[in-house]
C-alpha cells in the first residue's frame, strides 16, 4: 500500500487535523533537506497548536521529480530520525502532514500566483542550493515561470503587491553568506531589469523581511536499497521517506515580529534568533567543507556513503587530517570552539544509522566547492605561502568525478568501474566538463592543458584559479597520480601507507 490520505487514516491516525489548517507557507524547494528540516519543524509547531498552517511546496527546477510523488501521497511522507542524541539511541518514524500539496510552476504557474495572492500566506522558505541563489538575466514573461528561484520570487511578490496584500517573512535556507540580504538584492535587480515600478521596489525593501539564516542538520534522504525493510516496518510504501539525524540547528536573523510568526523556540526546537555570522562561519568551514572535500574523493575511492568513509582506513584519516591541518587553520575563531566543533563533526559523520550518499553531496559540486572551500584555499595560501595538499587532492578528484561517459538530459553520466552515476551541476559546469573531457588524453601535455582550461573558467569559479601560485601544478600532479596509480594510492601518499584490499 502506498502512503496517501486513506492509508494514513487507516494505518496511522484516525484523521489528519492538518487537512483543516490554512496554507500559510510558500516554499521554493521540495527536496529531502526542507522536508526533513523546515517541514518537520512546522509539524512540531502544529502539533502544539503554535503555528497552525500548512506548506505549499514549489518545484524549483524543470527536472524535479518530487512533486508528482508528493501529490500522489496527498502531501504526506515519513520522516525517520536515526542517530545518537545525548547518549541515547533514537530511531523514530513519523508521518509528516505539514505539506498540503506540491506545484510544478513550469506547468501550473497560475497556481503559484494564486497562492502568492492568498491573504493566508505569511512566510516564504527556500532551499534551492547555492546554485539556485544567483543572479542571471532573464526575459520578463509574467505569464510563465522564470527559470531562476529569485525570478519566481520576484514575480510572486509583484503579484502580491498588485493585490495590495501585506509583505512576507522570507527565510532562505541556502548556504550562502548573508543569504537573506543577497536574495533581496537579486529580487530588486530583477524588478529593475523588468522595469517594474519604483513603488514595488520600495515595497519589496520595506514591507518584506528577508532573514539571514544558517541551517544545520544532516539529512541523507531516501533509504535506497532498504525499501523493503522500511515498507515492512511502516506497514505501507512511501516513495518519499526521509532519513535524518536528531541534531538540528536553525539560526535566524529576524525581529520580534518574525519570532511571533514562527514560534520555533516555544515549540522546544533548537532555533536561535540573532547574529548568524559566527555560527555560519564555523559550520560552513568545518562541516559543509569536509563533506564537499570527501564527496568525490570517497566515491572514486570505492565507498558510497559518509559512514563507510569514516570506517575506511584511508578515508577517515583523510577527513581528520583535512580538518586539523587545512580547514581549522584557515579561519580565525576561538581555538577551543573550533576543536570541539570538529570533534562533533567526526561523531556526526560516523552516525551508523544514516546512509548519507556521497553522490547526493556531489550534486552542484562546483558551486559547493566555490562557496564552501575556495575561501579556505585562498586563506590557507595567504597564511602558509603554500598550497594545501589535501584540498588540491580533493579538487583533482572533483575533476575526475566530472568525467562523462554519456549525456543524461540536462546532466551527464559518469562511471566508477561498473557503476554509473549522475553528474548534476550548473549548466556552466556541465558544459565545461563535457567540452574539456571530450578532447582529453592521458599525455602529460594534455593533462596540463585540461587542468589549466578548467581552472581558468571564471563563470564557474568566480576567478581564474591559475593565478593561485602552485595550485595548477598541485592539481595536475594529483590528476596524473589518480589516473596512473588510482585514487586510494594517491590519498595514501598524503596520509600514510595504504594496504590494498583493506576497507
Amino acid at each position: 500500500m502506498q502512503l496517501n490520505q486513506r492509508v494514513y487514516e487507516a494505518q496511522v491516525k484516525s484523521s489528519n487535523p492538518s487537512q483543516e489548517l490554512p496554507e500559510k507557507v510558500l516554499q521554493f524547494g521540495e527536496g529531502n533537506f526542507l522536508r526533513g528540516f523546515v517541514d518537520w519543524m512546522i509539524q512540531e509547531m502544529n502539533k502544539q497548536g503554535l503555528f497552525n498552517g500548512r506548506v505549499v511546496a514549489i518545484q524549483p527546477t524543470p527536472h524535479g521529480k518530487v512533486v508528482p510523488k508528493l501529490n500522489a501521497q496527498n502531501g504526506l511522507y515519513t520522516y525517520i530520525q536515526k542517530g545518537i542524541h545525548n547518549g541515547e539511541t533514537i530511531d523514530d518514524a513519523e508521518v509528516i502532514t505539514s505539506i498540503s500539496r506540491g506545484i510544478n510552476p513550469y506547468q501550473d504557474w497560475d497556481k503559484v500566483l494564486e497562492v502568492a495572492a492568498s491573504p493566508d500566506i505569511e512566510v516564504v522558505f527556500s532551499n534551492t542550493t547555492e546554485a539556485g541563489l544567483v543572479y542571471e538575466k532573464e526575459p520578463y514573461e509574467p505569464e510563465k515561470a522564470p527559470l531562476s528561484f529569485p525570478g519566481k520570487l520576484a514575480l510572486a511578490l509583484h503579484h502580491r503587491y498588485l493585490a495590495k496584500l501585506p509583505g512576507w517573512l522570507i527565510v532562505p535556507c541556502e548556504l550562502v553568506d548573508n543569504n537573506g540580504e543577497f536574495l533581496q538584492s537579486i529580487v530588486v535587480m530583477k524588478a529593475k531589469d523588468w522595469e517594474l515600478s519604483e513603488d514595488f521596489v520600495r515595497w519589496v525593501q520595506e514591507e518584506n523581511q528577508f532573514c539571514n539564516t544558517l541551517v544545520d542538520r544532516i539529512v541523507p534522504g531516501y533509504p535506497r536499497g532498504e525499501e523493503t525493510t522500511y515498507e515492512e516496518r511502516l506497514g505501507y510504501s512511501d516513495k518519499l521517506v526521509v532519513i535524518g539525524e536528531p541534531y538540528h540547528l536553525f539560526a535566524i536573523e529576524g525581529d520580534e515580529k518574525a519570532e511571533q510568526v514562527l514560534p520555533f523556540v516555544d515549540a522546544g526546537l533548537n532555533v536561535k534568533w540573532g547574529d548568524v555570522a559566527p555560527q555560519r562561519t564555523i559550520k560552513v568551514k568545518l562541516l559543509n567543507g569536509p563533506h564537499t572535500m570527501l564527496s568525490a574523493v570517497g566515491y572514486l575511492a570505492g565507498v558510497d556513503t559518509v559512514g563507510e568513509a569514516m570506517r575506511h582506513p584511508v578515508l577517515r584519516p583523510f577527513v581528520e587530517n583535512a580538518l586539523s591541518s587545512e580547514l581549522i587553520p584557515a579561519f580565525d575563531f576561538d581555538e577551543q570552539e573550533k576543536q570541539a566543533f570538529a570533534q562533533s563533526v567526526i561523531e556526526r559523520f560516523e552516525n551508523p544509522f544514516t546512509q548519507h550518499y556521497l553522490t547526493d553531496i556531489g550534486m552542484n559540486a562546483t558551486q559547493k566547492w566555490k562557496s564552501r572551500l575556495l575561501p579556505s584555499l585562498f586563506t590557507y595560501v595567504e597564511k602558509e605561502q603554500q598550497v594545501p595538499p589535501l584540498l588540491a587532492l580533493s579538487f583533482a578528484a572533483q575533476l575526475l568525478y566530472g568525467r562523462p561517459v554519456a549525456r543524461d538530459g540536462a546532466f551527464l553520466t559518469g562511471k566508477r568501474e561498473n557503476d554509473l552515476y549522475q553528474i548534476r551541476d550548473q549548466d556552466e559546469a556541465i558544459a565545461l566538463f563535457e567540452r574539456e573531457w571530450s578532447t582529453f588524453d592521458i599525455e602529460q601535455q594534455s593533462i596540463d592543458s585540461f587542468v589549466q582550461n578548467i581552472l581558468a573558467e571564471k563563470d564557474v569559479w568566480g576567478s581564474d584559479l591559475n593565478e593561485i601560485t602552485g595550485w595548477k601544478d598541485a592539481v595536475v600532479s594529483n590528476v596524473t597520480a589518480m589516473l596512473q596509480e588510482g585514487v586510494l594510492e594517491t590519498i595514501s601518499q598524503h596520509i600514510g601507507p595504504y594496504s590494498k584490499g583493506r576497507k
